[in-house]
């Protein structure tokens, strides 16, 4: 959109249409925000101001032992014991197929007892075979960074802080390699939750099991510095501690997680979407202290661009981006200081802003500043975000007409009729676990053809569904219809359940050989976890950094800074 065009709007701002956000390259440029579940978790911690201690910690100079640590969140009470291991070469993996790993954990409802903790520990090694105790939410894994851990550790027990070069290539010591819960091993059912419960968000709990990783990793640190070198070993220093998250992998199971959670996809969506147009419908005058707000995390991010050390393989590169930012604030700065954009004074500023600049800078920019924008509505976003959980059964609607249901097919899914699915091309892939590694994966159909397909082919069920349909009489009932064709009832029960959302659906054949997976992992990532620096591997596989800047324990009691994300690197 011309500068023009976008001062004379004088419309209100309105969430984007799907047609446009969910296509799934638009998806992938959306950024961590107030509304990434890690921090939701983090606004709230600080907000309520939780206190997190270590309670024991009999762990060797070999690394073996255990310690424990205590959560005390909004009037409840979570101990998180930990498990750790000499790390090993031999054996070691990021995959869900591993058996050998630096650190296990559990998160109990506590105080949890010795029998507890106990049962825990002879069961959680077990994994697939083991049983969790009943209080038990999340069971976790993690291993170090073998290279940045080792460095940090000979550099603590010299005397002296690791290198801040060799810290930012990675930017954690350990990595997560599973959260496993909502009934997983025995976990108790997320469902099963009460109102009042401080986690009850969705992945509320697996991201407090992100932030004691990091903890861990960071006392795991210091305490190994100290066995091998007594009298010279130092401590992280904090703002380096501060600085350091927790790493965080991911691939194609994230492509069915989407598939399968469609009311969550939309909840997210939507959420995003309202807070975002609540923010552009501000009307912003010279020197309005949100102005200024806005100009300061701008900054932040500039500057996190600048220094960002990765190599983004299919994304805008991150000095692209710092210097697209800039342009943005001087915008912002002139609204502040005159309260005027390109000469003109908008009815509403930061649409106008976000509009004019749209066609001109990187999809991954914008989508940044429109982070940016919703933290200028924190109360609205914390609401929202609140209201994230959601029931996700499908249920048939068996009185709905075939004319009824072809009017919805229509009306919802216009993007799959556009398909042409005819070539082979648009079916190569199918999508199955695999037999040894226990894990998604995707493969040509002729390679495969034992495979049970656990993909949604969307497009195609929407365009078989309207030719079966077709053949019937229109005023012939959903309940009759499925009688004569049983196939179909679980996709029409989705369909139909799904009928007064907007964005439960991505616009993708995934079959296809025109379908880039590492789109939809990074949405789950970046845009619902909040995860940085992600890092893109061949187009399906995705590591970054979960916490990156995050609050230390007696910050976060003692109420840290609410805008904490985007950590400049420590001076040194």
């Amino acid at each position: 959109m011309t500068l023009d065009a976008a001062l004379a709007g004088a419309a209100a701002p309105r969430p984007r249409e799907p047609d446009f956000l969910l296509r799934p390259e638009r998806l992938a440029a959306l950024q961590p925000s107030r509304l990434s579940a890690s921090r939701t978790l983090m606004a709230q911690a600080i907000r309520e101001r939780w206190k997190i201690r270590r309670i024991r910690f009999e762990i060797d100079g070999e690394a073996r032992g255990t310690a424990l640590y205590r959560i005390e969140a909004g009037g409840a009470v979570f101990d998180f014991p930990v498990f750790s291991f000499e790390p090993k070469r031999a054996g070691r993996t990021g995959r869900i197929i591993g058996r050998v790993w630096d650190m296990m954990a559990a998160l109990i409802e506590g105080p949890a007892s010795a029998e507890e903790i106990e049962q825990t520990k002879r069961e959680l090694p077990k994994l697939y075979a083991g049983r969790a105790p009943a209080r038990t939410l999340i069971w976790c894994r993690s291993n170090r960074s073998m290279r940045v851990f080792d460095h940090a550790l000979e550099s603590l027990a010299a005397g002296r802080q690791p290198d801040l070069a060799t810290l930012g290539q990675a930017c954690y010591l350990m990595r997560n390699t599973g959260l496993d819960g909502n009934g997983t091993f025995g976990t108790r059912s997320f469902r099963a939750l009460e109102a009042d419960h401080p986690l009850r968000r969705p992945l509320a709990a697996q991201m407090l099991c992100a932030y004691m990783m990091r903890e861990f990793a960071a006392d795991v640190a210091d305490h190994l510095a100290r066995q091998r070198a007594p009298a010279t070993a130092v401590a992280l220093a904090p703002d380096i501690r501060r600085f350091l998250g927790v790493g965080n992998g991911s691939a194609l199971g994230l492509i069915l997680y989407v598939n399968n959670h469609p009311h969550l996809v939309d909840r997210w969506l939507s959420a995003f979407e309202t807070a975002l147009a609540a923010a552009k419908s501000l009307k912003l005058a010279a020197g309005d202290p949100r102005l200024l707000h806005l100009l300061r995390l701008l900054d932040r991010a500039i500057a996190f661009r600048r220094e960002d050390r990765m190599i983004y393989e299919a994304f805008a590169p991150s000095r692209q981006i710092a210097g697209e930012l800039a342009l943005l604030r001087a915008a912002v700065e002139e609204l502040y200081r005159g309260g005027r954009l390109a000469g003109a004074a908008p009815s509403y500023p930061l649409a106008a802003l976000a509009d004019a600049f749209e066609d001109r800078i990187a999809p991954e920019t914008l989508e940044t500043l429109h982070s940016l924008l919703i933290e200028l509505v924190p109360e609205l976003v914390d609401r929202l975000a609140d209201n994230i959980s959601v029931e996700e059964e499908f249920h048939t609607t068996p009185e709905m007409t075939v004319d009824e249901l072809r009017a919805l097919l229509r009306q919802h899914y216009a993007w799959a009729f556009a398909l042409d699915l005819a070539g082979e091309s648009t079916r190569r892939y199918i999508w199955y676990k695999s037999v040894t590694a226990e894990e998604p994966r995707r493969g040509p159909r002729e390679e495969v053809p034992w495979a049970i397909n656990l993909g949604l082919d969307l497009p195609r069920l929407v365009q078989d569904l309207d030719a079966a349909l077709a053949e019937r009489a229109p005023r012939e009932s959903t309940a009759r219809f499925l009688l004569a064709h049983p196939e179909y009832r679980s996709f029409v029960a989705r369909v139909q359940t799904l009928r007064a959302l907007r964005y439960h659906s991505p616009h993708m054949n995934i079959m296809g050989e025109e379908f880039v997976p590492i789109h939809l992992v990074r949405l789950v990532n970046v845009a619902i976890h909040g995860i940085d620096k992600t890092r893109d591997f061949l187009n399906r596989n995705l590591r970054g950094v979960l916490f990156h800047g995050a609050p230390l324990p007696e910050e976060i009691a003692a109420g840290a800074d609410p805008d904490w994300f985007y950590p400049p690197e420590p001076a040194r």
